[in-house]
């Protein structure tokens, strides 16, 4: 983190043009250990103020009512201007809505073209939230994947672009991505310049299958929708 926070210095950007989200690990949800955690990622990124914080998994640290008071505490201190949750199942994200005095803006959570993501996206809609969705490309699957080869040669766009604008052309649908390829950090922001079609839509959701979840520790993860 400290590195970002470098980064972030040398880049010479206003601080106001850059928005920056860190989390807070599961064993430092109780007590003071919240706050003193969110310190420390103040200092580490060299920051008065962190734009989304969210807790990391629901379990393996506290109860949901002391994760949200804690997210809670983070933006009446200043310190925070929005918060989320991460790894919610859709019954979590309805109690976490009830117990929180300020919105619950994303719930990060695991989402690619195999995985359906139905149930929380419907959650999500009915709290006027939204999902950020890791691990997009499924480890490399979707370029293994004859329907998103084919809608990327007719669009003349990678795959890559293609899950990514799938995922934002969703309603509520924020999309992650990571690359050490300059060039393919490039390529991955051009997603704003073509819709995909119903129908494409469609044939890419359709993709979902049972057994296709990837991140699922046991010890910190719910009982997925």
């Amino acid at each position: 983190m400290a590195d970002v926070g470098a980064a972030v210095r040398a880049a010479g950007i206003a601080r106001s043009q850059i928005f920056i989200t860190t989390k807070v690990w599961v064993s430092n949800y109780s007590g003071s250990r919240f706050m003193a955690s969110v310190d420390q990622s103040l200092a580490d990124l060299q920051t008065d103020y962190i734009d989304l914080l969210l807790v990391h998994w629901p379990h393996g640290g506290a109860s949901i009512a002391e994760q949200i008071e804690g997210l809670n505490r983070a933006v009446e201190s200043g310190r925070v201007r929005h918060i989320g949750v991460s790894n919610y199942n859709s019954e979590m994200l309805r109690a976490a809505t009830a117990l929180s005095k300020h919105l619950l803006i994303t719930n990060q959570v695991e989402y690619h073209p195999f995985l359906d993501q139905s149930a929380v996206l419907a959650q999500l809609a009915a709290e006027r939230s939204s999902l950020m969705a890791y691990c997009g490309m499924a480890v490399g699957r979707v370029f293994e994947t004859d329907l998103l080869a084919s809608i990327a040669a007719r669009r003349q766009r990678s795959v890559a672009q293609v899950v990514l604008r799938w995922l934002i052309q969703q309603e509520r649908g924020v999309a992650l991505s990571r690359t050490e390829n300059i060039e393919r950090i490039r390529s991955n922001t051009r997603i704003f310049d073509f819709l995909l079609t119903d129908d494409e839509m469609a044939a890419i959701s359709a993709l979902g299958a049972p057994g296709s979840r990837i991140v699922n520790p046991p010890h910190l993860a719910p009982d997925w929708d």
